[in-house]
């Protein structure tokens, strides 16, 4: 457990969420493990999901918007031949369709159309806000949600296997894909393709930006021991970084403008001659830009 008496401790605590428990249930427990109720997390997972579930403690929770816009990845198993009023296993069901004619080659191919950008209808009860309202919340309430389709990328699917199960296909798969995918939506898109019917049964991430299932930890295990990685090893595992001289140092402290090229866009981690995490900044034109100072 933390120690109290001293300045607290900012860094982030990556969970091996189990199945059954909601993102803010993990932030509960990671709260009280850290001593703190400045905790958030990067990227919310279902109950029914399973994996890597990134927190932030302290002044690390201001890493957690720019955590959200990086790559995560998954493993799934997508059922064809049912679908669900919310397109996973936690749906009731909706329709029954035989999969009897349908082949290994013929899924392989519907799954490839999904590679690349693409425009991605999230499920009704996804957690997108629709006029401040969750819009899981509404369908709960009774009310008709439409959402809009979003431009995501899935930059790798590869099919691990295809298994008949009865009535019904299983198929495991692995997705690496742009924040704001929904792989349950994947699962819906495919079975209305191939018309059929689906739904997800299984979703781990696997990954998030640079934070994979082997740095992360259950919350038994964060319990008997809490591990975090500290406010600076996680801005250089998150970001491209950038040394900086004393002179500069000193100005990223205030947040001022560089007439520097970061080497990236951005974000990019600014560190100080004595590896302290400075500032994440942006490239405009030949300026670098603050988007977030965590000195001071």
């Amino acid at each position: 457990m933390p120690d109290r008496t001293t300045e607290p401790v900012s860094g982030l605590v990556v969970v091996d969420k189990d199945g059954g428990m909601t993102s803010h249930d993990v932030v509960a427990r990671v709260r009280r493990l850290a001593g703190t109720r400045k905790v958030g997390h990067a990227g919310t997972l279902d109950p029914m999901a399973t994996g890597v579930l990134v927190l932030g403690v302290n002044r690390a929770t201001r890493l957690l918007g720019h955590l959200m816009l990086t790559e995560k990845a998954y493993d799934a198993t997508i059922r064809l031949g049912a679908s669900t009023t919310t397109d996973d296993a936690e749906g009731e069901l909706l329709t029954r369709t035989s999969t009897a004619d349908l082949t290994a080659d013929a899924i392989r191919t519907a799954l490839a159309a999904f590679v690349g950008e693409i425009d991605q209808v999230p499920s009704a009860v996804s957690a997108i806000k629709v006029d401040g309202k969750r819009a899981y919340q509404r369908v709960r309430d009774g009310e008709e949600v439409r959402l809009a389709a979003r431009r995501v990328t899935v930059h790798e699917l590869v099919t691990r296997q295809v298994a008949s199960t009865g009535d019904v296909i299983d198929v495991d798969v692995s997705v690496r894909c742009s924040s704001g995918t929904y792989i349950r939506s994947i699962a819906r898109d495919l079975g209305e393709a191939l018309g059929v019917g689906g739904h997800l049964t299984a979703l781990r991430r696997t990954a998030v930006g640079g934070f994979g299932l082997d740095r992360a930890h259950t919350l038994a295990a964060l319990t008997d021991e809490f591990a975090l990685v500290p406010l600076r090893d996680a801005a250089r595992a998150s970001f491209p970084s950038l040394d900086l001289d004393d002179s500069r140092a000193a100005d990223v402290r205030v947040g001022r403008r560089l007439v520097l090229d970061l080497g990236a866009p951005g974000p990019v981690a600014l560190f100080g001659p004595e590896g302290e995490f400075l500032a994440l900044y942006e490239q405009r034109g030949d300026e670098a830009r603050a988007v977030a100072v965590f000195t001071g």
